[in-house]
């Protein structure tokens, strides 16, 4: 299993910053927003996950958004929405950068969320995206229930790639070392007080809290009328609420 998972390929290239993203933290008061639930599953509705080419090329991004679509699609409709391999391509290639070097192919994910807000993914596109601060866990929480998960960034250790489960191994050095493996996006879908749960390679992935702290490099929720639209968001709170709440975030 191992030598699988090594096999993939992953594709997210460094974090990008840029002054004009939008941070959850400033513009939400989580004490003002509804409690969220103990647990978090995104899954049960959603039968297949595509790999999405994701063991032939670096699209890990695009994969993982197009994941997030099935995950929101199926919370709010109770059918996921599978997209098309060749939409994932096609948005891959408007965004993917090459290492001149080595030929591999990657993408930045701040450039995936401003494409996929512009032009979708076959047609599906996003109205706003904001960062979560990775080490407030009970904001990673609260944000991952009112948006239908997050959009996730991984500087991945080389002990990743024998792990069932995603944990820190207790060190930060050698093989344990953040980004000796390389950078992946994944879609966060459902958490208890264990683990989350993310999408990759066609499957479901447990990551530890204590992995998440130290090789999550950027965190994002994004605002997509998939999962909110109609008078009430999947999760059962009013979504003309949420929208009074969240108005700074999405102007």
């Amino acid at each position: 299993m191992a030598t699988t998972i090594a096999a993939h390929k992953l594709g997210k290239l460094p974090v990008r910053t840029d002054v004009r993203t939008l941070r959850l933290a400033r513009y939400v008061d989580i004490s003002k927003l509804p409690q969220p639930p103990a647990t978090l599953d995104l899954t049960r509705a959603v039968t297949d996950w595509p790999m999405y080419a994701n063991d032939r090329i670096g699209d890990c991004t695009i994969a993982a958004a197009a994941h997030m679509i099935e995950a929101w699609t199926a919370a709010a409709t109770g059918a996921a929405v599978e997209v098309t391999e060749s939409s994932v391509l096609e948005a891959f290639d408007r965004v993917k950068l090459v290492d001149p070097r080595t030929g591999e192919e990657g993408a930045v994910e701040l450039d995936v969320l401003k494409d996929w807000r512009e032009h979708g993914v076959d047609r599906h596109r996003i109205a706003a995206f904001a960062r979560v601060s990775i080490y407030d866990h009970a904001l990673v929480r609260a944000a991952a229930w009112l948006f239908g998960g997050l959009y996730i960034g991984l500087a991945l250790p080389l002990t990743a790639q024998t792990q069932d489960e995603w944990d820190w191994t207790g060190s930060l050095s050698g093989d344990a070392r953040p980004g000796s493996w390389g950078g992946h996006a994944v879609d966060i879908v459902g958490y208890d007080d264990a683990a989350l749960t993310a999408i990759t390679w066609g499957a479901t992935k447990e990551l530890t809290w204590t992995f998440w702290d130290r090789y999550v490099d950027e965190a994002y929720c994004i605002l997509s009328r998939d999962f909110l639209d109609g008078d009430q968001a999947p999760n059962g709170f009013d979504l003309q609420a949420l929208k009074a709440d969240l108005a700074l975030v999405t102007a």
